[in-house]
Parts: structure tokens; C-alpha cells; sequence
């Protein structure tokens, strides 16, 4: 029981600290991007958000899969 407690809070832990510094660079990049073409802006912006879904979609399964382990998985390894 032990280790899954352990497996699941790495997964949820490092599927937020990898997302957190992915969004970081996202949004460094865009705000290079804008300053160097200030134009383009409103594009790079629309394609910043579809990138940010997409980014966010992997904790989000990170935390399903956590769950799944802690509350399904881990309660029939104990008996």
C-alpha cells in the first residue's frame, strides 16, 4: 500500500511540475514572438491557447490514472 501511495504522488507531482514548466516556456515564447512581430500576435495567441489544452490534457490523465491506482489498484494489494 505503501508504494502505491508513493507511485501516486510522483505521478501527480511531476505531471504538475512538468506542465508548469512547459506553460512557463509557452508563454515566454509567446511573449517573444509578439514583441519581435507585434502583427502576429493575435495568431500566435489563438495557437498559444490550442497548445495550452493540449499541455493541460496530460495531467489531467496523470491524475486519472493516480486515482485508479490509489482507490482501485491499491485497496486489492491489501486484501
Amino acid at each position: 500500500m505503501g508504494l502505491a501511495l508513493i507511485a501516486c504522488s510522483l505521478l501527480i507531482g511531476l505531471g504538475a511540475l512538468g506542465t508548469a514548466v512547459g506553460f512557463g516556456l509557452l508563454g515566454g515564447k509567446l511573449l517573444e514572438g509578439s514583441a519581435r512581430q507585434p502583427e502576429m500576435a493575435p495568431m500566435l495567441q489563438g495557437k498559444m491557447f490550442l497548445i495550452a489544452g493540449l499541455l493541460d490534457a496530460v495531467p489531467m490523465i496523470g491524475v486519472g490514472i493516480g486515482m485508479y491506482v490509489l482507490f482501485v489498484v491499491a485497496p486489492g494489494i491489501t486484501g
